[in-house]
């Protein structure tokens, strides 16, 4: 296949500012782990350039000799993430950059660098085992320990192990539980970047227990619009609080304000609507489940209300059957939501929780395969 030489490209069609980018100063050292060893272990949190710049720095690599592939949990993310890494080439999607997913492909004949969804990663090692012409698989955000991140990092490993010793891994997270993945690779060299975050002032309000958490998170977002300035994000479990939630901030908030939900099922327009920076002389309110934890940057964001709340499927054993839960999200969520207020410029987040109920929480959340039913997952390997 014929590309063309990133290195090659101008570099001021490469438009970012490095020095602003905390993971720039660990990259000498993330690029001679990589030459040394078959697995890498990235610890960057949130803001440090981990996704949306040192791909690109990857590709120059010589080392690196061949296609990129980097896996994102969410459809939303892998769009998004794409979009920017394509910007800074000043390139449209498709040529060095592209991305591929159930039903969307805009990956070109010169695409060097992929980013994927989950089951579409699983798909291509089923088809070529091999994984030809692939030179580096990334797994970004591997912290949320979904099934198909689980299985794919099974799967690497078996062709590593028997196919291709020359296959480079990179495991990267903003909240990387270090002890079970040094567990399994006790030889893997972990790095650790600094975060770009500026400082987050973090309050805890609990919520009445007669209080709809809808009314309650309207409530805490009038209040804290009303004190300070600039736009907010608000996390909610799922798609009907935030319909409610909308409903109740449409009577109340002020004409320059702008209210915009953020959830997968939403069309690309009214997704792109949440991530870009609010008009000229108005705010907005995004309204997002857990898809805004990670990966994506919505713009102008100083202000956070987190309702601390989740939803989650879980295989109930004794009926058989799958059902969704809300229960408390871990405090490694709560720490990364917090951290979405600070991207820009010092920030504020309230935690619709007692401090004592957000200490009781688990440190990280449960991986999905210990609460999946595994039985489609082992067809599809059949």
């Amino acid at each position: 296949m014929v590309s063309t030489p990133f290195a090659s490209l101008p570099q001021k069609r490469v438009e970012f500012r490095v020095s602003l980018l905390p993971v720039a100063a660990v990259l000498p050292e993330l690029l001679a782990a990589l030459q040394s060893a078959p697995q890498v272990l990235l610890n960057a949190p949130t803001g440090a350039g981990k996704s949306t710049w040192l791909p690109l720095q990857l590709l120059r690599h010589p080392a690196l000799d061949g296609r990129i592939i980097m896996l994102e949990p969410r459809r939303l993310a892998a769009r998004s993430v794409a979009h920017r890494l394509a910007q800074q080439l000043g390139e449209p999607l498709g040529e060095t950059v592209g991305y591929r997913m159930r039903g969307e492909n805009r990956v070109g004949p010169n695409t060097r660098l992929e980013v994927v969804t989950e089951g579409v990663l699983t798909r291509m090692l089923q088809r070529d085992a091999m994984l030809d012409g692939v030179a580096l698989v990334i797994l970004d955000e591997f912290h949320e320990r979904s099934l198909q991140a689980d299985l794919a990092l099974a799967l690497l490993l078996d062709v590593q192990a028997g196919l291709r010793d020359d296959l480079r891994l990179l495991i990267m997270s903003a909240t990387l539980d270090d002890a079970r993945l040094r567990t399994l690779l006790p030889a893997a060299p972990t790095i650790v970047s600094a975060g770009r975050s500026y400082p987050v002032t973090r309050h805890y309000h609990p919520v009445s227990p007669h209080e709809r958490i809808e009314q309650a998170a309207a409530n805490a977002v009038l209040s804290l619009m009303n004190r300070e300035s600039g736009s907010l994000l608000l996390f909610l479990p799922g798609v009907g609080e935030i319909r409610r939630c909308a409903a109740l901030l449409q009577e109340s908030v002020a004409a320059d304000t702008d209210i915009c939900p953020l959830y997968g099922a939403l069309s690309l327009a009214e997704q792109q609507r949440a991530i870009d920076p609010a008009p000229e002389g108005r705010r907005k309110i995004v309204l997002a489940t857990n898809i805004a934890e990670t990966s994506l940057t919505i713009d102008g964001i100083r202000l956070v209300v987190d309702s601390t709340l989740e939803r989650t499927s879980q295989f109930d054993v004794r009926s058989g059957l799958t059902r969704l839960v809300t229960q408390r999200a871990s405090q490694a969520a709560m720490t990364q939501r917090a951290g979405r207020a600070g991207r820009l410029c010092a920030g504020i987040c309230w935690h619709l929780v007692s401090a004592e109920q957000a200490e009781r929480a688990s440190d990280y959340a449960q991986a999905e395969i210990l609460r999946s039913d595994l039985s489609m997952l082992w067809l599809d390997l059949l």
